[in-house]
């Protein structure tokens, strides 16, 4: 029979737990297939050991909870309650339905001051009973939680015997209102409130409202039956004009939908079939599963998020009234291509090249050095929030369109996504660049592939030519942190030649099982003439140096990429 204390009011059970292998956190927590995290204690040891992590610190304090409305979620809200009034939280904020995207989360602690929040979110990985699941939690600035609680996190979890569950009763998260148990209260929100009132302080929303009821103007949002669906009705339709049926797919679902809510080319199919087909909007923009990826497109254009961070960068000052006095500095991912080092360059900005991962951007910002950052896996963001924000970058956008378009008349010649594009490349030269995704890879395998990466770069000095490219550098990117010298190994292989071209090879840790091997290419032209031309034909050389330098066939077994970007 399980031990029974009193906390606050409330009794709390003390039931005998064990530790269970894999539990390692990392930035973006843990992910894992759902039926993992169903399994007997598997969350609760996680979430117990989080508190642990935090001990007297947490006791007292307000946390937010919330999710991307995926399966499973509603249920673990209420196991996740009970543990935090057993560790002494004062209060929990809960998003309606349990509905929250991670932006808003971010939102939410800081403008109300939380202690932080809990994220339910497997991100732009696929969700339902036989896909995934995961948890994380982000700190008091609103980031995700710094190294040293995800380490603390694992290394309770390595011996964890006891969880601490309130004896309360199920929450009702159908219904805005304030449930108290004891000294404990839940308060379940609108989770679009607090985040709306955020972005109506960026964005000048009369501009954008005004430029989105135009008669000669037409937009798609994509939710993809993920947690945007909650907010692009309240802010797109409702606030700023749009019709209704600009909203696709705009109801989250447990399982959105059967897809895979990741707002990509391949994945966002139905958004860039319409926007290449005679129906084409003027506008079309998807976003990911928790809302903090975004996908740009124009009629039959894509904007790659390499360039999207890069254009809304240098138009930022004029468009958004947030970044009216200028942008403080900007910072890209290592992968990321090098577009916005050049807006950067010739704007006077300080510009930083950080690892993949939101909570490097998170220490810029914290210490004024950064207002928009990127990375080339669709998110984009700025210093209103310290996560990505998918909402916002569509904004962005929306905002430079309409500034752009504000003095052309109804009727007249438009300025469309591709113009800005044009323009943009125009004055700063075109990044032409690609990902492709490998997932699902044997884990050994790719490691082996790795390996031999490292044996190829050891071989190779500044000058080794690589069909017509030649070689500046090779190397392992590394990262000291200028806020708090934290030094980051490891984060990808580079190849760097002397025309600023680059192959980058990095194993990603997103997925729930195998590795996702990435490759990046990247090349630079500062040819006007050619800045039209298809980005898969004009990387189609290096792209080749990049599969024969990795043997990536040979080692992986893999003849064609799962994705391209």
């Amino acid at each position: 029979m399980a031990a029974v204390s009193s906390l606050q009011g409330i009794e709390v059970k003390i039931i005998s737990t064990k530790p269970i292998d894999g539990q390692k956190t990392g930035t973006s927590g843990l992910r894992k297939k759902t039926n993992i995290f169903m399994g007997e204690h598997y969350l609760a040891n996680w979430v117990q050991s989080l508190f642990d992590s935090l001990g007297n610190e947490v006791k007292g304090k307000a946390l937010g909870l919330g999710g991307d409305g995926r399966y499973f979620n509603k249920e673990a809200v209420q196991t996740i309650l009970k543990l935090a009034a057993g560790a002494g939280v004062k209060k929990v904020y809960v998003g309606m339905n349990a509905i929250m995207a991670t932006p808003a989360m971010s939102a939410l602690i800081r403008g109300r001051k939380l202690y932080g929040g809990l994220i339910m979110s497997a991100s732009h990985n696929p969700g339902g009973p036989k896909e995934d699941w995961g948890i994380k939690f982000n700190y008091s600035s609103g980031e995700p939680a710094p190294e040293r609680i995800t380490d603390a996190i694992y290394g309770y979890t390595t011996k964890i015997s006891e969880l601490k569950m309130a004896d309360i009763p199920e929450t009702d998260l159908s219904k805005i209102g304030t449930h108290s148990y004891g000294d404990f209260e839940v308060e379940v929100i609108d989770p679009v409130e607090d985040y709306l009132a955020l972005l109506e302080e960026v964005f000048d929303f009369g501009m954008l409202r005004k430029f989105i009821t135009r008669p000669d103007f037409s937009l798609t949002f994509d939710a993809l039956h993920a947690v945007t669906g909650a907010y692009a009705g309240p802010i797109l339709v409702d606030k700023l004009g749009a019709s209704a049926s600009a909203v696709r797919n705009g109801v989250p679902l447990e399982d959105f939908g059967g897809g895979h809510p990741d707002p990509n080319l391949t994945y966002a199919h139905e958004l860039v079939e319409l926007q290449w087909s005679d129906k084409a909007t003027d506008f079309g923009a998807a976003s990911d599963g928790d809302g903090d990826r975004n996908m740009i497109l124009g009629n039959a254009f894509f904007i790659t998020p390499s360039d999207s961070v890069a254009i809304i960068a240098a138009n930022a000052q004029e468009a958004i009234p947030y970044f009216k006095t200028g942008l403080k500095g900007v910072a890209r991912s290592m992968p990321t291509s090098e577009a916005l080092d050049r807006v950067a360059e010739k704007e006077g900005l300080k510009c930083f090249e950080v690892p993949t991962g939101w909570k490097f951007f998170g220490n810029l910002m914290d210490a004024g050095l950064c207002s928009v950052c990127g990375e080339e896996s669709f998110g984009t963001g700025a210093d209103h929030v310290r996560e990505k924000d998918g909402l916002w970058a569509v904004l962005a956008w929306l905002s430079i369109l309409a500034y752009r378009n504000k003095d052309i008349a109804v009727g007249e010649k438009k300025v469309t996504v591709e113009d800005i594009a044009m323009e943009h490349w125009a004055k700063y030269g075109r990044n032409f660049f690609s990902r492709f995704d490998y997932e699902g890879v044997e884990s050994d395998a790719a490691n082996s592939m790795v390996e031999h990466l490292r044996a190829v770069q050891a071989d190779s000095k500044p000058g080794t030519k690589f069909g017509d490219y030649e070689l500046k550098t090779a190397d392992e990117f590394s990262y000291t942190d200028p806020v708090d010298g934290s030094v980051a190994s490891k984060q990808g292989l580079r190849f760097i030649f002397t025309d600023g071209s680059r192959i980058i090879f990095r194993l990603s840790g997103t997925g729930s099982s195998g590795a996702t091997v990435r490759l990046y290419i990247e090349q630079y032209s500062a040819d006007s003439s050619k800045h039209s031309q298809d980005a898969q034909a004009a990387l189609a050389e290096i792209i080749k140096i990049a599969l024969d330098i990795s043997q990536l066939a040979k080692f992986t077994g893999r003849e064609k990429p799962t994705v391209i970007t």
